[in-house]
């Protein structure tokens, strides 16, 4: 409001030059200046961020985040910050540029020390992560830690993994799965879920996932639609499928381009009130379906109980919809048989839904984000290779194929794309999250164009982005403008850190090609994490998933055959939840293969090669054989 007040704008332009940045076209500013924010206020950052710097250098000497434009909230009005402000710069030039030294100084030393090449690592990190998260994790609710409270796909991920690496002992970690189910059943459950549309919300302000922030991102749907397909995998439990599916025909209902990628989010207020587009009374709600239909739906989503969303400021008391009995319940209490309340919740939400669609819509950022873009299609991947979906892999497969023709130019990838103009050298995320992405995809449906653009975006890491003296990626490639520091981050945020990703997918490839290169840049990048790994393991699950695959090197199948049948035989060997296992069916009349698969020719019998590190065994013609 502050920027579209003609008073308060005056200000703005006559004591500064401004420059307002979208934090997701440019996030290399954005690590840059929050970490700076924190180091001038000792308090977290957040958005929108305000900075005020130096003009010669762009040394940070004030910060804040939300200013309003009037006085209230106990903060001051920002043209009032803007006068003192400048006031006290004018004034203190010299003891203004000390400051901004000791804060370029200070983001100098961020960089964890690299371990020594003789060193070797050990399941330190991983022991300690497993010893360090159950103490942060919610036994009633799921999740870790309290409100806000965020979903932390990668934590999830880490758990599960951990846990499938202990199935076959005397004593399965069968606590690391429960944590990672109640924390996916209660976000399902949860007013964090969109029980209409479909798709998650970015976090819940309560530990109870009921009512969340509204806004809906891409970056989170992406590994949560991964994570309830595998919970389905694992368990069969027909509610992850429905999540998986429902989320996914929200992404491509509401999300996609007509070229078939994917825009960046759903805003949370629409009519200047957050969350209006998403509540109800339960007279509407009886307004729009029918009796049979109604008596499932309170019970169901609670609206026999009290209001547990309201905004006073607009006179707003309604019900956010989430799940308080289950359909046995619900099918004791009203004598039908749960088929029926099954029935009738379905037609009931598709008449809410179809009602809620003529509603004014939250706006959308129709951003079209590589990195966001690589995390929905690593989802779509593997939720088309559990579900057997054909048609979620040509959506992946299509949204890939756009990135490939609309974003890649110059032998470089572009970080961003809207009406039709791609934009921004990419960042490490871009190419460590597609490379990551394209290798699930390899998986689910194989193309050998894909495999050498996974060799492509592998090459441009260790080119563009490698610290070749002291291992791991920095965030921005060696050409990018110069800035105030050049962040090389090992750690997890709402989004995976790119060095994990980097180094998981580069070892992956690394051992599917046999090619060295890949797997020393993954290790350096591992020794240059390790400090970061000890001292704060729950932080760096990314990281972990990387080192995991280092200890002990995933299983990779390749089978060769008639397209079909090899298909088929992936379906079966990957039908079973094993997250350390990659298997690429390769029709036998693929062309282009590096040498390392072309030798591994198909013949008139389909054929699989079990491999483990550089090793494999030999050839299996029989899938009874190769199953035992």
């Amino acid at each position: 409001e502050s920027f579209e007040d003609p008073a308060t704008a005056a200000v703005m332009n006559r004591l500064f030059i401004n420059i307002k940045v979208d934090r997701e076209e440019r996030p290399d500013l954005d690590r840059i200046y929050q970490t700076a924010h924190q180091m001038i206020t000792q308090r977290a950052g957040g958005w929108p961020l305000t900075m005020f710097l130096t003009p010669d250098e762009q040394l940070p000497f004030f910060a804040g985040t939300y200013f309003p434009n009037d006085a209230r909230y106990g903060m001051p009005a920002f043209a009032d910050v803007l006068e003192r402000v400048a006031a006290y710069y004018h004034a203190n030039a010299a003891e203004v540029s000390q400051q901004g030294q000791q804060i370029r100084a200070a983001l100098a030393q961020l960089e964890p020390a690299q371990t020594a090449a003789t060193e070797a690592l050990d399941d330190t990190p991983l022991t300690a992560f497993r010893q360090l998260i159950v103490r942060q994790f919610d036994r009633e609710h799921g999740g870790f830690g309290g409100a806000p409270k965020f979903p932390h796909p990668a934590t999830i991920q880490r758990l599960l993994h951990h846990w499938r690496s202990t199935a076959h002992e005397d004593k399965p970690d069968t606590e690391a799965l429960f944590m990672a189910a109640l924390t996916l059943n209660r976000m399902a459950e949860g007013g964090i879920y969109d029980h209409l549309g479909g798709g998650f919300c970015r976090y819940s302000v309560d530990r109870y996932w009921t009512i969340p922030h509204f806004e809906k991102m891409l970056y989170d749907n992406g590994p949560l639609l991964a994570l309830y397909a595998r919970m389905f995998q694992i368990s069969g439990d027909e509610t992850y499928r429905t999540i998986a599916r429902d989320t996914a025909a929200w992404v491509l209902r509401d999300m996609r381009s007509p070229e078939g990628a994917f825009y960046s989010s759903l805003d949370a207020d629409s009519e200047g009130q957050e969350g209006k587009f998403y509540v109800w009374t339960p007279g509407q709600v009886q307004a729009l379906v029918d009796a049979d239909e109604y008596a499932v739906l309170v019970p169901r989503f609670g609206l026999d109980q009290p209001a547990n969303f309201a905004e006073p400021a607009h006179g707003i008391s309604a019900w956010h919809l989430r799940i308080c009995r289950s359909m046995e319940q619900i099918a004791e209490q009203t004598g039908q048989p749960v088929s029926a309340v099954r029935r009738l919740l379905l037609t009931g939400r598709a008449k809410l839904l179809r009602a809620r669609n003529r509603r004014i819509a939250p706006g959308r950022d129709d951003k079209i984000l590589t990195s966001w873009n690589a995390l929905m299609i690593r989802g779509l991947a593997i939720t088309a290779r559990v579900l057997n979906s054909s048609s979620l892999a040509d959506d992946a497969a299509r949204s890939l194929d756009f990135i490939r023709t609309q974003l890649t130019a110059d032998g470089r990838l572009r970080a961003t794309s809207r009406d039709g103009q791609a934009r921004l050298n990419a960042y490490l995320d871009d190419y460590a999250y597609l490379l990551d992405a394209v290798l699930e995809l390899l998986q689910t449906r194989f193309s050998a164009e894909h495999l050498h653009y996974a060799i492509w975006l592998a090459d441009c890491l260790l080119t563009h982005f490698e610290d070749s003296s002291n291992g791991g990626f920095w965030f921005t490639s060696h050409d990018h403008e110069t800035l105030l520091h050049r962040p090389k981050q090992f750690a997890d945020d709402a989004m995976p850190a790119g060095n994990g990703i980097a180094a998981f997918a580069l070892a992956r490839l690394g051992w599917l090609l046999g090619e060295v290169c890949y797997l020393d840049a993954a290790e350096r990048t591992l020794r240059a994490g390790w400090q970061a790994m000890q001292e704060f393991p729950h932080g760096h699950c990314s990281l972990l998933e990387a080192l995991d695959e280092y200890l002990a090197p995933p299983e990779i199948i390749i089978i060769r055959g008639a397209d079909e049948e090899a298909a088929s035989w992936a379906g079966t060997l990957g039908a079973a939840y094993n997250p350390h296992r990659m298997i690429f069916a390769i029709p036998n009349d693929a062309s282009g293969l590096p040498d390392v698969l072309s030798v591994k020719a198909g013949s008139e019998r389909t054929t699989a090669y079990v491999c483990r590190g550089m090793s494999c065994g030999p050839m299996v013609t029989d899938l009874k054989a190769l199953l035992s």
